[in-house]
């Protein structure tokens, strides 16, 4: 991916700051690309704690917002934090002129860069968790050790893979900006957990069709996509599929507990944005075929 755009100054480098404590921001309360069961892969590869684990895997709410470090934030001076900032600011751009071509005005948020763990206003965030938006607060939150996971352990190495992972939070901001992410919370109470699973799978893959869009116009405006970019994008989101997760740690996979799409259903959607371009194209809410 071509890195000779500007910076966003939406970005906040918290990494080295200590965090606070609570729970994680899981549950409806906070989104991310493999949230629960990047979790499960985290305590087995990276010894976080599995009492930690079991709560994700119980689905505890998270708790209390906690007091973040005060203090002015930094902004990145690191490779990996500029090239995340270029990114950020690519998805500012792309969003905000189709917000403004539907008539209406995209609100930018902030990518928080931190370490381990990180006060959010939906809970402590954790990096377990993986890279994750919170509604609450309208940041996405990463921990950048994130692609090292999986770059090492997925075999999805490449900067556009990098560049997916925030492309799919910023999905979850445009969902919230719709109004999609409040009704689908509404509908949490009335429903089953593996109802709630189905509709879950359904943000997911729409958060994947929005990133795919946000490529589209950006290689159409900024030619911003090098040879091999759209593979790595593609096997980015075919490594992280409920399914290849799910039989990475068990052995086997169980489709009523998929709670982000399949390996196949990711790519499918990934690159149904891609190829159009279309908002109308990603409403996964209606679609028969997921």
């Amino acid at each position: 991916m071509k890195t000779d755009g500007r910076e966003s100054d939406n970005v906040e480098d918290r990494r080295g700051e200590s965090g606070g404590r609570g729970g994680l921001p899981i549950g409806g309360r906070g989104l991310g690309i493999g949230t629960i069961v990047i979790a499960v892969i985290a305590s087995y590869f990276l010894g976080v704690d599995p009492q930690m684990v079991m709560s994700v895997l119980g689905g505890l709410e998270s708790g209390a917002p906690t007091q973040a470090p005060s203090g002015p934030a930094k902004k990145p001076t690191d490779e990996i934090g500029r090239f995340m900032a270029v990114v950020l600011a690519d998805t500012e751009d792309t969003w905000g002129a189709l917000f403004k071509q539907g008539g209406g005005e995209y609100r930018a948020p902030k990518l928080v860069l931190f370490t381990n763990a990180y006060p959010t206003a939906c809970g402590t965030g954790q990096s377990a968790a993986g890279p994750f938006y919170c509604p609450e607060d309208q940041k996405v939150y990463l921990d950048t050790s994130f692609f090292q996971l999986l770059q090492q352990r997925f075999g999805a190495a490449g900067d556009f893979a990098q560049a997916y992972v925030v492309a799919h939070e910023i999905g979850h901001h445009v969902q919230n900006q719709l109004g999609i992410m409040e009704k689908t919370a509404q509908m949490r109470s009335r429903m089953s957990e593996a109802q709630y699973n189905q509709v879950s799978v359904r943000i997911e893959l729409q958060a994947d069709c929005f990133a795919g869009i946000w490529a589209h116009h950006a290689n159409r405006s900024r030619q911003i996509l090098e040879s091999g970019d759209v593979e790595e994008a593609l096997r980015a989101a075919s490594r992280i599929g409920d399914d290849v997760l799910q039989k990475r740690t068990q052995g086997y996979a169980v489709p009523e507990s998929f709670t982000h799409g399949s390996a196949e259903q990711r790519v499918r959607w990934f690159r149904t944005g891609l190829e159009t371009g279309s908002m109308k194209a990603c409403n996964t809410f209606e679609a028969r075929q997921l």
